[in-house]
């Protein structure tokens, strides 16, 4: 479960840094997920056998694998924050905990978080 959780927090950080920048670096991961370098390269040696990146020099790329899965991810942590927040949780709170959430909750579950939200967004 670690290890799912870390790769998901790498390409969900990836993902948020290729909103506002053309290319991805290393360092700029590392600084985002305050990892060291070694750890980022560690990483991305993983996610690229795993087909969720590529690398050209010192930047990453998500591959169209690697950005359903990291959409997806951020899509729960949107909407897992957003409802938190709904209940009263202080917004610093509900990110830190939607981080949590994102990785072990059901499909079930979340789909039923997503309907009650869609319901109250309507």
């Amino acid at each position: 479960m670690k290890i799912e959780q870390s790769v998901e927090d790498y390409l969900e950080t990836i993902f948020i840094l290729s909103q506002s920048a053309e290319q991805v670096h290393q360092v700029d991961i590392a600084r985002a997920l305050r990892v060291s370098q070694p750890a980022v390269t560690k990483a991305i040696r993983k996610l690229k056998s795993s087909g969720y990146v590529h690398t050209v020099g010192m930047h990453v790329y998500l591959t169209s694998e690697g950005l359903d899965r990291a959409a997806g991810v951020y899509e729960k942590h949107k909407l897992l924050r957003t409802f938190l927040v709904g209940l009263g949780v202080s917004g610093e709170t509900a990110e830190r905990d939607a981080c949590l959430i994102e990785h072990i909750i059901s499909d079930e579950t979340y789909e039923a978080i997503k309907t009650a939200v869609d319901g109250k967004n309507s």
